[in-house]
C-alpha cells in the first residue's frame, strides 16, 4: 500500500472519529437542555401552586355563602344600616372598617352630635360595614367585627354594639377583632344582646358575604378610604373646617327648609 492511500485512510478516520465526538456533544447538549426545561417546568409548576396557596391563605375566613343582609337593612342590594327616623330631612352616609383608627376617631368626636340630631328626628344615618384594614394589612377582623355588628343588627341592638366596637377597637396592626370569642364577650357590654341567637349568627358568619359585597359596592362607588361621610350626598369628612357643631349646623339648615 503506498505512503498516499495510508494518509487517506488515516485521514478518514481521524475524520469519522472527529464527527463521532460532534454527535456525542450534540446528544450530551440536548440532554442537558432536557433535563433543564424539566427542571423549569417543575419550578413554575411549584410557582403557579405557591401563588394559589397564597391566594388561598389570604382569602381564609371570606365566604362564599349566600347573602343575608341583617334585619332592617335598606338601600340598594340592602346594604346599609339605618340609625334614625326615615322621615328625617337629612342622611347622613357612613362608610366604615372597625379596625380603622380613623373611623374612631370620627365616632369619638362626633358620636354625642350624631345621637342628637337621631335622637331628635332631624338626622338619620346610613352606616356601610366594609373591611379596608384587612386587605391592607391582612387578617379578618374587619369581617368578623361588621359580620357581629350586622347580627346585632339582626336583634335590633345595632347603635350599641357599634359604639361598643370603637370604644374596645384594639391597635390597628392588631387583628383581636378575627376572635369570635373576642366579639361575643363585646356583645356583654351592651343589655340583652348577649344570646344564643347572638353567638350563633356571629361564629356562623352568617353576614359574611353581605359585608363582602357591601365592601365591593364601596369600591363601585370611587370611595378609598375610610371614614367616607357623606352629608344628603356630598362628602362632608374632606372638608378640614368641619366639627361637630357645624355637622349640626348644616343639619339644623336642612330642616328649616
Amino acid at each position: 500500500m503506498s505512503e498516499k492511500n495510508r494518509d487517506g485512510k488515516r485521514t478518514a478516520r481521524e475524520r469519522l472519529a472527529v464527527e463521532r465526538e460532534k454527535q456525542k456533544s450534540a446528544e450530551k447538549r440536548r440532554r442537558t437542555l432536557i433535563v433543564g426545561a424539566s427542571v423549569v417546568c417543575v419550578l413554575g409548576l411549584a410557582a403557579v401552586i405557591g401563588v394559589v396557596a397564597a391566594k388561598a391563605g389570604k382569602d381564609k375566613g371570606t365566604s362564599a355563602g349566600p347573602v343575608v343582609a341583617p334585619s332592617g337593612a335598606q338601600g340598594k342590594d340592602s346594604l346599609a344600616i339605618p340609625v334614625g327616623k326615615d322621615g328625617a330631612k337629612s342622611t347622613l352616609t357612613v362608610w366604615e372598617d372597625f379596625r380603622c383608627p380613623a373611623c374612631q376617631s370620627f365616632e369619638t368626636r362626633y358620636r354625642s352630635t350624631l345621637h342628637e340630631l337621631t335622637d331628635a328626628g332631624k338626622l338619620r344615618i346610613e352606616y356601610h360595614l366594609v373591611r379596608l384594614i384587612d386587605g391592607n394589612l391582612g387578617g379578618t377582623g374587619s369581617l368578623r367585627a361588621a359580620n357581629a355588628a350586622a347580627c346585632a343588627q339582626d336583634a335590633g341592638k345595632f347603635r350599641d354594639y357599634h359604639d361598643v366596637l370603637y370604644a374596645n377597637q384594639p391597635q390597628e396592626t392588631d387583628d383581636a377583632f378575627a376572635d369570635n370569642g373576642k366579639l361575643i364577650q363585646l356583645a356583654g357590654k351592651v343589655k340583652g344582646l348577649d344570646t344564643a341567637a347572638f353567638q350563633k349568627c356571629v361564629k356562623d358568619g352568617a353576614h359574611d358575604s353581605w359585608v363582602n359585597r357591601s365592601h365591593k359596592a364601596m369600591q363601585t362607588a370611587g370611595l378609598s378610604s375610610t371614614p367616607s361621610v357623606l352629608l344628603n350626598g356630598k362628602n362632608i369628612y374632606q372638608d378640614q373646617t368641619l366639627t361637630p357643631e357645624k355637622l349640626k349646623q348644616m343639619v339644623e339648615q336642612a330642616n328649616q327648609q
